[in-house]
């Protein structure tokens, strides 16, 4: 007998009309896989210690863009900055707005494409950590950002790297899907793997031709993500966040980090760029 036909509507993409990646209706599970377990307290707990090295603080105001569930824009205003939060779901910026309750934090709901009407600036420190991935335009994206700055401004600038995720396949056995570079993710369902990953020399290319000084990079996640077991005792954690912190700028470690964070400057001089790490 014929199967009848389904006449149930199709499900509702995650995607936005622009092809983007939003979170709604995937918060919670965006906050447990992401953040809830050693993975998140290990991204977070490096960040903590890079953000000082990286960056020239001084109470600056910060727009960060894509801010998720708050966890940056809370770091920055932790230290003293007025943070203004931009981020497109607003199941999101609810959790945020709720976890910073009292903080000096504005928030914004908006893409980064909006960043021209709702945010444009100039902004002395611009934050944008884990967003370019999950966007059809990357580039687009990076010169929308190098716009907002101000001279002298600093972009700090997190990415999901691809080049990580290919050898994250090959450790996993995934031997064909690595030869065939079908690395990145559909934006189906309730899958979490990044529409549009990248990779250094894209940052790089991208960074100088839109003007923009590498002031720093390092790699975030260099071990973890490759462990076969992951550890289990607070001694073992402590040493792997040790470890972590050792080679997370030392050739070619921080290569093969899960996320590379740079810092890129808009100058208001000529300045020469800034060696790699270990160069």
């Amino acid at each position: 007998m014929p199967k009848p036909p389904d006449t149930s509507p199709p499900p509702v993409s995650p995607l936005s009309a622009a092809g983007d990646r939003h979170f709604d209706g995937l918060a919670e599970k965006f906050a447990a896989s992401l953040y809830g377990g050693p993975r998140g307290e290990l991204r977070l707990a490096l960040l903590d210690r890079l953000l000082p090295e990286l960056l020239a603080l001084h109470g600056q105001p910060v727009l960060d863009v894509g801010g998720g569930l708050g966890q940056l824009a809370g770091w920055f205003a932790a230290r003293g900055h007025a943070v203004t939060l931009v981020e497109p779901s607003g199941e999101m910026l609810a959790r945020a707005r709720e976890s910073l309750s009292g903080r000096p934090v504005t928030f914004v709901q908006a893409p980064l494409q909006s960043l021209p009407e709702v945010a444009p600036g100039p902004w002395p420190l611009i934050a944008c950590h884990a967003v370019l991935e999950w966007l059809a335009d990357p580039r687009a994206a990076l010169a929308t950002l190098a716009d907002r700055l101000a001279p002298g401004g600093q972009l700090s600038l997190m990415v999901f790297n691809r080049d990580a995720l290919r050898f994250s396949n090959v450790v996993k056995g995934n031997l064909e899907k690595a030869l065939a570079d079908r690395l990145a993710g559909k934006g189906l369902r309730r899958r979490l793997t990044p529409i549009s990953p990248l990779t250094h020399a894209q940052i790089i290319a991208w960074s100088a031709e839109l003007g923009l000084e590498v002031r720093a990079v390092a790699g975030v996640r260099v071990f973890h993500d490759y462990l076969r077991r992951p550890p289990t005792s607070d001694a073992d954690r402590e040493a792997l966040l040790a470890l972590e912190w050792r080679y997370c700028r030392v050739e070619p470690h921080w290569r093969l980090g899960r996320y590379l964070l740079y810092t890129l400057v808009r100058p208001d001089t000529p300045h020469p760029p800034a060696e790699e790490p270990g160069s």
